[in-house]
Parts: C-alpha cells; structure tokens; sequence
C-alpha cells in the first residue's frame, strides 16, 4: 500500500471493503461520538480555554476530513451542493464561531448524520453485529430522536444561556424535554419575546416531529423480510402479499426472516 499513491490510499480507506477501512471508518463513529459528549461536557465550562482548543481541534478534523472526501469526489460541484456535505461545513463553521464570540454549539452534531448514512459503514455494522441488523430501524429512529432533542436543547442553550434556571446542557435538556412532552413544570420559563419564540418552536415540534419519531421508535413502519419471489425486503408491518409481485409472505412476528 505505501506504494500507492496517496490519493488511491485516502481512498481505499473511505471507500474500500479491507478491514482496515472497516477499522477507520470505526474510528471516525468514534470521534463524532466522544465530539456530542464534548459538547455536553463542555457546556458546564463556558469558554475554558480548554474548551476553545478543543473546539479549533475538532474543527480542524472535521475540516480536514470534508476536503478528503471532496478531494475524492469526481463531480466537486453536486458534492459540494449536497444536503449532507453543507451539514458538515456549518458544522466546521460551528466549531470555529466560539474564536469570534459566536456560539453554534447546536449546528455541530449535523455532523453524525452524514456518517450514520454512509451505506459502507451500515452494511459493517449490519455484519459485525446481529443487534443492528434484527433493530436496524429501531437503531435510526433512536438515532433520529437523539439528534433532534440534542439539537433543540442546544437551541435552548446557545439562545436562554444566563436565563433563571438555565446554566448547562442538563438544565436546557430539562426545559426542552418538559416541553417537548407537553409537560410543564414551570420552574423553568424561558425570558422575552426570544424565549417566548423557542418556547413556541419547541412545543409545536413537540406536537408533531417528537410525537412521530417516538412511535418509529417503539412500532417501525416497515419489517424487513426478503420475499422469496422479487427481493422486496421492506413490507407493512401486517403486509400478507408482496406489495411488489404478490407473493403469499410469511413474516414472523420479529419481523426477520
């Protein structure tokens, strides 16, 4: 491999099926991983000059990583308009906006949603691990929700930091799942017309994007079961018939085949 050029060796890594791309691609779920847990544990250290440092590291790695893959692309311009990929440079921005007294926390784990669509890494841990494959629906939509409560919380933070009762990421995920869930205590109430704003988005998501992804949760909307006559392997929960080529199915109750 070290004779290879580097460009075929960055690729083999982000694209090839050897273990030592499964490995890196591991490695790069890890570090998106421990960035969420910095952005939790960071809130309780508001601009610490650790802090800020970290925040430059990790931007630095996601910057380093977004032009890696742009390097490989081989239509630059659809990469560069894609959903995902603009998610990545607001995250890269997010992590540099601290150093300019801009604080963006929230946009930072748009990051994640890139990496947990990559079909490569999917099919990995569809392989290594029979959980993901039996509840891969159940992992996503686990996922989905994280993602969002996380993002709404940080709204919360990023906009209501120093209001009465919202000091860290705990407080503002105590508010934002008081709300989100209709409940209501009322020990926490967010100030001015800005909080009044959030308040208002939150709650109407509550009503409606939290609910949803909840029940994906607890009843997905499609099991998978291969159909013995075309391949179809995502079907109604209650599907009889293939809805593709109308063969008589047989799905167990786990949904698997």
């Amino acid at each position: 491999m070290a004779d290879q050029p580097l460009k075929d060796r960055i690729r083999a890594l982000y694209e090839g099926e050897s273990p030592r791309a499964d490995r890196f691609r591991y490695a790069l779920l890890i570090a998106d991983l421990l960035m969420i847990l910095f952005l939790v544990v960071s809130s309780f250290f508001y601009h610490h000059p650790v802090v800020l440092v970290l925040n430059v590291m990790f931007g630095l790695y996601l910057l380093l990583d977004y032009i890696a893959r742009l390097w490989l692309a081989e239509k630059k311009i659809p990469f560069v308009l894609n959903l995902i990929n603009l998610a990545d440079l607001v995250a890269i921005v997010s992590f540099t906006a601290p150093l300019l007294g801009l604080d963006f926390g929230f946009l930072r784990v748009l990051r994640i949603l890139r990496l947990m669509r990559s079909y490569r890494l999917l099919n990995r841990l569809r392989a290594d691990f029979t959980f993901f494959q039996r509840n891969e629906d159940i992992v996503n939509s686990t996922l989905n929700l994280f993602i969002f409560i996380f993002i709404m919380t940080e709204i919360v933070l990023v906009t209501q930091r120093g209001t009465p009762g919202v000091n860290n990421f705990l407080d503002a995920m105590y508010f934002t799942i008081t709300a989100l869930t209709t409940t209501g205590f009322g020990d926490i109430t967010l100030q001015g017309d800005s909080g009044r704003l959030v308040s208002i988005v939150v709650m109407i998501f509550g009503v409606s994007l939290f609910l949803r992804l909840i029940q994906t949760v607890f009843r997905p909307s499609k099991v998978r079961f291969v159909c013995n006559e075309c391949g179809l392997y995502l079907h109604e929960a209650d599907a009889v018939h293939c809805k593709h080529c109308g063969d008589v199915l047989n799905i167990p109750s786990s949904g698997t085949p």
